[in-house]
C-alpha cells in the first residue's frame, strides 16, 4: 500500500498544520537543557482517534521537543476486543475500508512511525519509534520506546514481547499502573514485576498518566529507582490548550536535544514529571529548575528584609513558610498561605528580625513541587 494514495481520504482526521506555537516555557538547568516530551499517545492504528501526523501538528502547536506514538501490540497478532468498546480507531479503519479501495489488514505496526515521520522531520520534532506491551495484569501495559522494529514484539508470551525490546536496546517504563480496570481495588507490585525490573526490562513508570496521579507509582519510583514518568496518554484529539496550559509531560533534562541524549537521560533518571500545578521529581533538579526559574533579590533596612522573588517561567509557585528560627517572622498574613507566585509573577517576602537577631534562614517549602508524595521541596534564602 502506498502512503500517497491515503491523502485524499484523511483529510477529515487532520488539524490546522498553520496554527502557531504555545509553548509552555521551562527554563533549562545547568549542565541540562530542559526538554518537554510524551512518550505515550496513540492514532487510529490502535485505539486512538486521529492520524498519526496529528499527533505531529499537536506537538508542534504545543511546543514539545519529543513524543512517542506508542500503539498496543496485544498478545496475538490481530485480536480486536470489541466488548472493551476502546476501539474507536479500528472502527474508523473500517469505514475507511468502505470508502476506498485501500485495505489495512496486516498493516506493519510501524505504519504509525512511517506515516508520521516526514512530519516530524519538517516541524522539527524528534519522533521516537515505540509501541505498548498490552497485557492484562499482571504484568499490564508496558511501553518500550528507542525500538527499532515494533513488528518483532508481537509475541504470545510477554516476556518473549520485552526480550524482543531489550534486544533493540528499548528503555521501558510501566503505564497507568493505577489504571483502573487492571487494579480495581489495590494498585499492586506483582513478582513479575519485580523480574521485569531484574533483568533490566522495568526501568521506569508513569507517576502521572492523563489527568490522574498515582501515589503508589511516586513511592515505588523513589524507592525502586525508576525513572518518572508524566504522559498524556491521548487518544482523542488533544484540545486547544489556552497560554499557560498544558498536557501532562516528562521534563527530560538532557544534554543536548537529540534522541540520543533523551535516551541516554532517562536511562540516568535525570527526569520530572509535570502534572497540571505539580513539578514531580528529585530534589537536586527540582531545586535547581528552581533557581532558574526565580530570581531571587534581597534588600535590608535595620530590622527587616524584603526577599523579591521573580518567575522568569510559565511555572507556578506555590510556597508555605518551613520551620524557621521564631525571631524571623514571615507569612505572617495565615490567608496568604499559600503564596501563589504566578507565571511571570513577583512575590515579596517581608521579614522582620526581632530580638536582636542580626540574620538568619529563610525556609519555605515549594508545595507544587513534590520531591516524595505529599512533601514539597524546601528551600532557603539566607538574611
Amino acid at each position: 500500500m502506498k502512503i500517497s494514495k491515503l491523502i485524499p481520504i484523511i483529510a477529515f482526521l487532520a488539524i490546522n498544520p498553520g496554527q502557531a506555537q504555545n509553548r509552555v516555557f521551562i527554563p533549562d538547568i545547568k549542565g541540562y537543557k530542559t526538554l518537554q516530551c510524551d512518550f505515550h499517545t496513540h492514532t487510529i492504528f490502535s485505539d486512538g482517534t486521529v492520524w498519526p501526523t496529528v499527533r505531529i501538528d499537536e506537538a508542534y502547536r504545543e511546543g514539545l521537543d519529543a513524543i512517542s506514538i506508542t500503539e498496543h501490540i496485544y498478545q496475538v497478532e490481530g485480536i480486536v476486543r470489541e466488548q472493551d468498546n476502546l476501539y474507536e480507531g479500528r472502527r474508523r479503519l473500517l469505514e475507511l475500508e468502505r470508502l476506498s479501495d485501500i485495505s489495512f489488514r496486516g498493516l506493519s505496526h510501524n505504519i504509525s512511525y512511517e506515516l508520521a515521520q516526514p512530519s516530524a522531520k519538517e516541524r522539527n520534532i524528534i519522533l521516537i519509534r515505540g509501541s505498548e506491551i498490552t497485557r492484562d495484569m499482571p504484568p499490564g501495559h508496558h511501553n518500550a520506546i528507542f525500538i527499532n522494529n515494533s513488528d518483532e514484539l508481537v509475541k504470545h508470551d510477554f516476556m518473549d514481547a520485552f526480550r524482543a525490546a531489550k534486544a533493540q536496546n528499548a528503555f521501558f517504563f510501566w503505564n497507568h499502573p493505577g489504571y483502573l480496570r487492571q487494579s480495581p481495588d489495590t494498585t499492586l507490585w506483582w513478582p513479575e514485576h519485580t523480574l521485569l525490573q531484574q533483568q533490566g526490562m522495568m526501568q521506569g513508570i508513569e507517576v502521572a498518566n492523563g489527568d490522574t496521579y498515582c501515589v503508589e507509582a511516586h513511592r515505588w519510583a523513589l524507592e525502586k529507582k525508576l525513572t518518572l514518568i508524566g504522559s498524556s496518554d491521548i487518544h482523542a484529539p488533544m484540545p486547544n490548550l489556552a497560554a499557560g496550559q498544558h498536557r501532562t509531560m516528562t521534563l527530560v533534562f538532557a544534554k543536548e536535544r537529540t534522541a540520543e541524549s533523551i535516551h541516554e537521560a532517562l536511562k540516568e533518571r535525570r527526569t520530572a514529571v509535570y502534572f497540571n500545578e505539580y513539578v514531580i521529581g528529585e530534589e537536586k533538579y527540582l531545586k535547581e529548575l528552581f533557581e532558574s526559574a526565580v530570581d531571587i533579590n534581597v534588600t535590608r533596612t535595620g530590622n527587616t528584609a524584603q526577599i523579591r522573588l521573580t518567575n522568569k517561567s510559565d511555572l507556578i509557585f506555590l510556597l508555605k513558610s518551613a520551620s524557621h528560627d521564631a525571631r524571623l517572622l514571615y507569612f505572617r498574613n495565615t490567608y496568604l498561605e499559600p503564596v501563589t507566585i504566578a507565571p511571570q509573577g513577583t512575590f515579596t517576602i517581608s521579614v522582620r528580625l526581632n530580638d536582636g537577631i542580626t540574620g538568619g534562614d529563610v525556609n519555605f517549602s515549594v508545595d507544587n513541587f513534590l520531591i516524595e508524595p505529599n512533601r514539597g521541596m524546601r528551600f532557603t534564602v539566607r538574611i
